[in-house]
């Protein structure tokens, strides 16, 4: 977002918050109020868009909401899970299908955020893996059936990356472990709780979120755009990992994140 504003862009981010109006540099931002998994907020922010932009159409939609729901998947509420994919991917649908008519005259971009975990899954964070491997595949279908009106669609794999939030993921973490029951804390307690905590470090070192805005960027100004980014802390190291036959993959996890071995228990 920054990125944009600091090269002229007029950019309107969906926030949580109160609507409102900026400028900064050669940029303007527009906050929107938006709740992705809201149809309501998803036509308003429509409205705002499409009033001004008009006829000319709009350059470009990053799909950056996402929400990371960790947990063993035999004990996660299935509300939980059906939350990560309202957020994750049918939010994501929802808010880009309001959005290609507003990028079709202007033969805009569209970006989505996708994880390294589509690629390489970890234990534990099967929420995420699938509703982002979800989101994958989206981006694939969308970036075909587009193409003819030129509308170039990208999909970012950031790895680690230090956002900010990294303290309210280890609360709910924490709070996860807290609620266990006697019997599912027996079954996955001091597995999930390693394997987090180890996690956890890697998250805090990972990279700074600006270099995932500058490669957003690259994906809507680039001449020549990708269809795939991999960026941040262990991208590049993971997708090579992810092309190994999957018992060295398996082992090679257990070994990092210091889990049991098949068959232990």
């Amino acid at each position: 977002m920054t990125a944009g504003l600091a090269e002229g862009w007029h950019v309107f981010a969906g926030t949580r918050g109160a609507p409102g109006e900026t400028e900064s540099g050669d940029g303007v931002r527009t906050d929107v109020h938006l709740d992705v998994t809201s149809e309501s907020d998803i036509a308003t922010a429509m409205g705002v868009i499409a009033d001004h932009v008009g006829e000319r159409g709009l350059d470009g939609l990053a799909n950056i909401a996402g929400i990371g729901i960790p947990g063993p998947l035999e004990i996660m509420p299935m509300a939980e899970l059906r939350q990560s994919f309202e957020v994750d991917f049918f939010g994501q649908v929802a808010l880009t299908q309001q959005t290609i008519p507003l990028l079709r005259p202007a033969r805009g971009r569209i970006v989505f955020i996708g994880s390294l975990v589509d690629r390489l899954t970890l234990p534990f964070f099967g929420a995420l893996a699938t509703s982002k491997s979800a989101v994958a595949s989206l981006a694939d279908t969308w970036r075909q059936e587009l193409a003819p009106w030129g509308i170039h669609v990208a999909l970012v794999e950031p790895g680690f990356i230090s956002t900010g939030a990294d303290e309210a993921t280890k609360a709910r973490i924490d709070r996860l472990i807290a609620d266990m029951t006697p019997a599912q804390s027996a079954l996955y307690g001091a597995m999930f709780t390693t394997l987090t905590e180890r996690g956890f470090k890697a998250q805090t070192s990972g990279s700074s979120p600006d270099g995932v805005a500058e490669v957003i960027l690259d994906a809507l100004t680039s001449k020549r755009p990708r269809d795939h980014y991999l960026t941040g802390s262990k991208a590049h190291i993971g997708a090579l990992v992810a092309k190994l036959p999957q018992p060295w993959q398996d082992r090679m996890k257990r070994k990092a994140f210091d889990q049991p071995a098949p068959g232990s228990l």
